[in-house]
């Protein structure tokens, strides 16, 4: 599984470790990346759905409804 929410599109981001003395080595930052459940009424059906912090937040905002319609117009199947 891929680190990638399906919502905002959140990947990992690459970078360098410095050290105190300065050498670099190539390090990477996760998205903070949960598996969630929500009941989606239109279809009468559970979506497990992979999400950030950030995109769980906002659906609680927006709805599921409005975020299955954004993930859909991306192109993902749900």
């Amino acid at each position: 599984m891929s680190a990638r929410c399906q919502l905002t599109g959140a990947a990992p981001v690459f970078g360098n470790n410095v050290s105190h003395s300065h050498r670099r080595t190539r390090r990477r930052w996760e998205p903070n990346v949960q598996r969630k459940r929500y009941w989606l009424p239109s279809e009468g059906r559970f979506v497990r759905l992979t999400l950030t912090a950030k995109a769980i937040k906002t659906i609680d905002k927006i709805g599921i409804e409005r975020a299955v319609a954004r993930i859909r117009a991306r192109g993902e199947k749900i």
